[in-house]
């Protein structure tokens, strides 16, 4: 009695073979899908690596300007609900905090209001603030000059003045070459220096810093701190924000606000963050419209090619082999979708971060959550039309034709 006879086994390579065969066939449907596929992940990959560089350039940034800064400043009495005030000794007395080892102070000059020039009508102060600042200032808050030099000993009790970036761009000062003056609380003062914009201390952007001395003796500065800016030893950072309010002001620590700039900085990535949950559902729903076009795709294939199953199947191909290629068809033109998504989202995190100079970063997880993903949808939207040609009895298939 002769042996039944046993189809023949499909190795790995015979189904990608005749899987990839059937995608040749159709090059134009084939790459319509895939582009289908390939938007989705794209725009997945690109929002994670843009925020994850984004990430990287806060740590970078951090980093660099340190995250022990702490300021000092008036907060509201419980009792008066008015602003307090720091006391003129208050700066001694933060200096005094064994790990601080830098401490400087700047003071809001009341009344003093600042020009290009004495033709100006009054009130048109383009909202920038005069403040009296101490020669340590610069150091203490990481901030750098874009031209010029920094108030010093000399300097400080003279009408010299050094504008913040903001500053500077509103009165059109673009450098201070050639002795360019500004009309400061009724005086000419002589602008020594322009600051580059300041991460951590935001508010001296839009400021116009003179000396303590020269504030208090031309433009009646009353001498209480508004702002005080300390630096202490990173491992003792939070003991000594918590000891700052009582020691500026022993007699109302309550009337004290502490605040640590870096924070500011980690509380706008958690609301870029927030945005990036909702384009990462964006870049999903669009990958599922690429998954239902390879669905779609894949449905006319079936429908197309009945007599190429039928013929197979007339030759000996199983149920189970007619969904394996079918199925084997959906996956190749999904991973061909994800692998095209992945590099295009790639290129364009490499391209957005290179024109805003940040380190260009896109996590593994990304990629390889992504290509998982396109393999997923890949098997799902492949399924029912895997199922369907394996159903096709191959009379009726071959009728058909």
């Amino acid at each position: 009695m002769a042996a039944p006879l046993r189809p023949a086994r499909m190795r790995l390579g015979d189904v990608v073979r005749v899987g990839a065969t059937g995608l040749r066939t159709r090059p134009l449907r084939v790459w319509l899908s895939a582009l289908g596929i390939a938007i989705g992940i794209a725009a997945m990959v690109s929002v994670v690596g843009i925020s994850s560089s984004s990430r990287a350039e806060l740590d970078r940034q951090l980093e660099a300007l340190g995250t022990n800064l702490l300021t000092v400043s008036p907060g509201t009495s419980m009792l008066s609900g008015e602003e307090g005030v720091l006391p003129y000794e208050s700066v001694a007395m933060i200096a005094r905090i064994a790990p601080v080892y830098e401490v400087a102070a700047t003071g809001n000059v009341a009344g003093a209001n600042v020009y290009r020039t004495d033709r100006i009508p009054e009130g048109r102060t383009g909202g920038m603030a005069v403040r009296a600042a101490g020669i340590g200032l610069l150091d203490t808050v990481g901030a750098d000059l874009a031209d010029g030099v920094w108030l010093n000993e000399a300097t400080a009790r003279y009408p010299a003045a050094v504008l913040g970036a903001s500053a500077a761009e509103q009165l059109g000062v673009t450098g201070t070459g050639d002795g360019v003056e500004i009309y400061l609380g009724g005086q000419w003062f002589t602008v020594v220096g322009v600051l580059e914009p300041v991460a951590l201390a935001p508010e001296l952007d839009l400021s116009v810093l003179v000396g303590w001395e020269a504030a208090s003796a031309r433009l009646g500065f009353d001498g209480h701190p508004t702002t005080v800016y300390t630096r202490s030893e990173d491992a003792y950072v939070e003991q000594v924000a918590a000891v700052l309010a009582a020691t500026a002001n022993p007699a109302s620590p309550d009337e004290v606000s502490v605040s640590r700039p870096s924070d500011a900085l980690e509380a706008r990535q958690a609301v870029d963050s927030a945005f990036t949950g909702m384009l990462l559902g964006l870049g999903a729903v669009a990958l599922l419209v690429g998954g239902v076009g390879v669905a779609n795709t894949m449905v006319i294939s079936v429908l197309e090619r009945r007599g190429e199953i039928g013929l197979r199947r007339s030759l000996g191909a199983t149920r189970g082999q007619i969904r394996l290629q079918f199925l084997a068809e959906s996956l190749l033109l999904s991973a061909l979708g994800g692998i095209g998504g992945i590099l295009i989202g790639t290129a364009v995190t490499a391209v957005y971060a290179s024109s805003r100079a940040w380190p260009a970063v896109v996590p593994a997880w990304a990629s390889g959550g992504g290509l998982a993903a396109t393999l997923l949808i890949g098997a799902v939207a492949g399924l029912y039309p895997a199922i369907r040609a394996s159903r096709l009895a191959p009379t009726e298939a071959l009728s058909s034709q």
